[in-house]
């Protein structure tokens, strides 16, 4: 069982996390980043998985959300941004103050993909593992799928949001419950980034992106209607100073018929992907041989 903490934030948020430490000496530490909306337990299994094979995992709640989520979320100011800026910095800073020295790699599902480079801390991070890593731009989405996705997260939700003051995921069986920022923002989010905040926020958060140097790959499927081969090249072209390794799989290649935009986290895929990616954390290795689709780093 995980030990169970809370992370102090620097403007003093407390973060409900756990704490999965290996039997011994650790031969790294990994920290998953969770999808908008999803709580951290969900990735108790990998978390363990992980600890199994030798690795100190950090995994937690962004603010808002599960353990980390206050009494009313009414009237909350809660941006996705912050779930970066504040939350993942630190995570990484906590867990670099434990082992300053070791390797440490994120593991980000979806927007916990591409939320490291907005936290100055990001750059403190060896190498990413990001699955499914977008941030939601609606014309990314899988075509056949794109205007029901419009409908719902750009009609339905902020909608929802204004009547409740925040977007009640829960009640819908859709999501957790969200802040109303975090529906916002995903909501409205336009083709670049930057341009979803005010214009003297947008220097200093393209710089953070581009202090974050550590290799990245990117693991993506072809069925997930959220992150398609744009959606993915869209997010990792904010990381212009890394090396960026996009590697597309089929759902045939990994022995399903369906996969999508969650399953990668299931059991079932112990043997699996789960074996495949100690290699990249452990080593720095693409273990696919599927082939990737490099994106060149820029400062290379």
């Amino acid at each position: 069982m995980p030990k169970h903490m809370f992370l102090q934030c620097r403007d003093d948020y407390s973060l409900a996390a756990q704490l999965w430490l290996p039997n011994g000496t650790a031969r790294g530490s990994v920290i998953i980043n969770s999808a908008t909306g999803v709580l951290a337990r969900y990735y108790a299994r990998y978390a363990a998985f992980l600890r199994e094979h030798g690795y100190a995992v950090l995994t937690y709640d962004y603010r808002g959300i599960g353990g980390s989520r206050p009494k009313n979320l009414r009237g909350v100011d809660i941006r996705w941004r912050d779930w970066g800026d504040y939350d993942f910095d630190a995570a990484v800073r906590w867990m670099r103050e434990r082992d300053p020295d070791g390797l440490l790699v994120t593991v980000g599902h979806s927007i916990g993909g591409f939320l490291p480079g907005f936290a100055e801390a990001a750059s403190q991070v060896d190498r990413f593992l990001s699955v499914g890593a977008q941030y939601a731009y609606w014309r990314d989405y899988a075509a056949a799928q794109r205007w029901r996705m419009f409908a719902k997260w750009h009609l339905f939700m902020p909608a929802v949001t204004a009547l409740y003051g925040y977007f009640p995921g829960r009640r819908l069986g859709w999501l957790e419950d969200l802040p109303a920022g975090v529906a916002l923002e995903w909501a409205f989010r336009r083709a670049r980034m930057e341009h979803s905040y005010p214009a003297h926020e947008r220097e200093q958060m393209l710089a953070r992106f581009a202090a974050v140097y550590a290799p990245i790959l990117a693991v993506s499927v072809s069925d997930d209607e959220y992150g398609t081969s744009p959606a993915i090249e869209r997010g990792l072209s904010y990381y212009r100073n890394s090396q960026r390794d996009h590697v597309r799989l089929s759902p045939a290649e990994l022995g399903l018929a369906r996969v999508g935009h969650f399953d990668l986290f299931h059991e079932r895929h112990r043997d699996g992907f789960w074996l495949a990616s100690l290699a990249w954390i452990g080593e720095g290795r693409n273990p696919w041989s599927g082939a990737p689709q490099p994106v060149a780093c820029e400062a290379c």
